[in-house]
């Protein structure tokens, strides 16, 4: 596309403009932050363009980033003392080893040169002479430091998006205190297979407490829910003649906001979208003729080994009859008040590892897809955010190695699909559900599916596609890919509305993408409508409140709020004792046949907490005076915070807003919609705003409308760019 000559003489027309002299940078580029805070980016070559980007993310959210280098690479105990010093230990032991003359083409042939001019872009800001401290840095007493590439591609942030570690190392618990027959009618593992206990290995090795210091080494990296919806309809459906598509990826709801919009021009480039703000380009969104959105796909990339150490030497470990030294290696850690610390980190033949039982000769180590190349999350998206049609569209998820995500498509030509990306391990033998021993060598990963024999979809008849974490395998699919999916209301109910009509619009998107009906909640109704507690229990006192809900978790239901902790005790006592049974197989049983005693039980303890908490007033009980966000600074600053924030919405509503008790954590943060007929006439949100710095306008301007559920829109031609521009930035190369 032919790229607009800079024109200076528009910064007049802006209402701020500014000219930065920058070293590094070879042309001129302009910088048009529109009024929602969204950097446009005009540069005339690649380089300037992400170096420009590198500079604009620093100047927004500087502190942010600078913190997730610190992550990355495990310097935080440098600045936030010897708390840290076990993350920083972890974050070196996860980082990538392998070979990186692999690693930089696996993500685009040009990834090399584009972080690289993203990275003096964010260090050109970090050296600018004139750049002051924001407050974040001020209250904490340091300042930021200089990027290297190798942060950018650091493997612990994509850890925090896998989470079957962590289940093997719970299940082997259960699997060993409960038995298999338990497990398999209380949470069934999808699709089915019996669960066993490999041979060669003893469950009761894995003990919890052994990985502790792990677990707090990666506390607040890895997150125990993830979650997302994404749709995509043709014009079979829409009332455009072209598709739309929506998505709206769930993580921690977090200040500043964990992604980072930003609109990509310069030969080559046209792009806008999201992504997270310490890395170059962007994750979701659309150029001049494609649009792409993502979900987890959940997809097992992870494994524990159980590997038995010497009986005399434990830096040694036993693998195919042979005693194999453990690849040990150490770090020096800079302490805030202290002295440098020295730690180690030690890897077997399957990778690191991740705790040690010097008493019973054992060290667990974690086998995944992060020794690999390319596994840096989302960079892939370099290759799929040029893509002009589909077949370029695969060729760019054929990349894209982790996490493993569901990625929605649609084209300007009227095409729309989706295929699943990531690596897939090959098991063989075995299906990964529980730790497996390293010793026999019998349970080793086969390489990977190809990226062609992951589900995919193109143009199917109903004109329409839908995931939202749910089991997207296809009927007859060989490869269970995982055994543990979200359940598939979401995916259910976003599917049903949009077969109820045609004729759908942004608009009406806007209204699904709010949708805050519970399934699972008029599912029970069903159950209870012939039911009637005890006369004079506090069951049947409240049961006519709840038969009269329609379902919705609203803000102002006291129902809402009786069902989020009935259905939670339900679970936890319709089972085995301890055993907390997933919300199908309790639904299986109910069904079967109602368990009415139960259902009263729990309904009367439901009620008494009320009662207890918040009195008898059941005007007080309303969802929304339980069920809220806070938003915590890091930096553990209270002015930097915002919130109590009510929320509607559950785990289970196409609107997820979910988390321990009735903490609202989890959520979506960004929603995106685009619309195939007209660019600028798509629309999006990025609570709490575009900015990290507390001190700008941009730090919380887009909150109030994320919770209203308001959207702003994506100016994309420089028509609409003009008529949305705030603010105007001109970066110049320095004399």
């Amino acid at each position: 596309m032919a790229v607009p000559r800079i024109a200076l003489a528009l910064a007049s027309l802006a209402a701020f403009a500014e000219e930065v002299r920058v070293p590094g940078l070879k042309q001129p580029v302009e910088i048009i932050r529109d009024r929602w805070g969204v950097p446009h980016i005009y540069a005339q070559n690649q380089d300037d363009l992400f170096f420009a980007q590198g500079y604009i993310a620093a100047r927004d959210r500087l502190w942010q980033i600078d913190i997730w280098r610190r992550q990355a690479n495990g310097t935080l105990s440098e600045v936030l003392g010897p708390e840290y010093v076990e993350k920083d230990r972890i974050s070196r032991l996860l980082r990538f080893r392998g070979d990186w003359q692999k690693e930089w083409p696996s993500y685009a042939p040009d990834t090399w040169h584009i972080v690289n001019a993203w990275v003096r872009g964010v260090n050109a800001y970090v050296k600018d002479p004139a750049r002051k401290k924001t407050a974040e840095f001020q209250k904490l007493g340091y300042d930021a430091g200089q990027w290297t590439p190798n942060d950018v591609v650091a493997r612990v942030g994509v850890f925090s998006m896998l989470s079957n570690i962590v289940r093997e190392i719970a299940r082997a618990k259960e699997l060993d205190t409960y038995g298999a027959a338990t497990l398999e009618k209380w949470n069934p593992p999808d699709p089915f297979v019996k669960l066993e206990t490999p041979r060669g290995i003893n469950l009761k090795d894995v003990r919890r407490e052994l990985f502790a210091s792990f677990g707090d080494g990666v506390e607040g990296v890895a997150e125990s829910v993830q979650g997302s919806n994404n749709w995509v309809i043709s014009s079979k459906l829409s009332a455009t003649g072209k598709p739309l598509l929506a998505n709206d990826p769930h993580r921690t709801l977090q200040i500043p906001s964990l992604r980072k919009t930003v609109h990509l021009v310069a030969p080559g480039w046209n792009a806008i979208g999201a992504g997270e703000p310490a890395q170059p380009g962007i994750a979701l969104g659309h150029n001049e003729s494609i649009g792409f959105g993502f979900t987890i796909t959940g997809t097992d990339q992870q494994d524990l080994y159980v590997e038995q150490l010497h009986a005399t030497d434990s830096t040694q470990y036993l693998y195919k009859s042979e005693w194999k030294k453990l690849e040990t290696e150490r770090h020096q850690i800079f302490v805030k008040g202290e002295t440098p610390r020295i730690v180690e980190t030690q890897y077997t033949i399957h990778g690191p590892v991740i705790a040690v039982d010097l008493p019973n000769k054992r060290a667990f180590v974690m086998k995944w897809i992060g020794g690999e190349p390319g596994t840096a999350g989302y960079l892939a998206s370099l290759s799929i955010a040029r893509a002009k049609n589909w077949q370029e569209f695969l060729g760019g998820v054929a990349r894209f190695k982790a996490p493993a995500e569901n990625i929605v498509y649609a084209d300007t030509a009227g095409n729309i699909g989706m295929a699943v990306a990531g690596l897939a391990p090959k098991r063989g033998n075995w299906t990964g559900i529980v730790p497996v021993p390293g010793h026999t060598g019998e349970y080793e990963w086969q390489g990977y599916l190809d990226p062609g024999e992951l589900p995919r979809q193109f143009n199917p008849v109903k004109g329409l596609i839908a995931t939202a974490n749910n089991n997207i395998l296809p009927p007859g699919y060989k490869n269970a890919l995982q055994y543990e999916w979200a359940p598939p209301y979401r995916a259910q109910r976003i599917e049903q509305q949009l077969l109820s009509r045609r004729g759908w619009t942004a608009e009406a998107f806007e209204n699904l993408q709010q949708d805050v009906a519970s399934p699972p909640a008029v599912r029970l109704l069903k159950i209870v409508r012939s039911w009637y507690p005890s006369a004079g229990s506090k069951a049947a006192s409240v049961l006519p409140m709840l038969k009269a809900w329609d379902g919705r978790m609203s803000l102002d239901s006291s129902a809402a709020a009786v069902w989020a902790m009935w259905m939670s005790r339900i679970q936890a006592g319709i089972g085995t004792p301890g055993v907390y049974a997933s919300i199908e197989a309790a639904f299986k049983e109910l069904e079967a046949k109602p368990n009415f005693p139960l259902l009263e039980k729990t309904l009367n303890e439901t009620v008494a907490e009320f009662e207890k908490g918040l009195g008898a007033d059941r005007n007080r009980w309303r969802y929304g005076n339980l069920h809220f966000l806070y938003l915590r600074h890091f930096a553990q600053e209270k002015s930097f915070d915002r919130g109590p924030i009510p929320l509607p919405g559950d785990a289970y509503s196409i609107n997820v807003y979910q988390g321990a008790g009735f903490r609202a954590s989890f959520g979506a943060s960004l929603r995106i919609i685009l619309d195939f007929a007209d660019w600028d006439r798509s629309r999006m949100t990025n609570a709490p705003g575009e900015s990290g710095d507390p001190a700008s306008p941009h730090y919380d301007d887009l909150l109030d409308d994320w919770v209203k559920g308001k959207y702003h829109p994506m100016p994309f031609t420089r028509k609409a760019v003009e008529a949305a521009a705030k603010e105007r930035i001109q970066l110049l190369p320095a004399r």
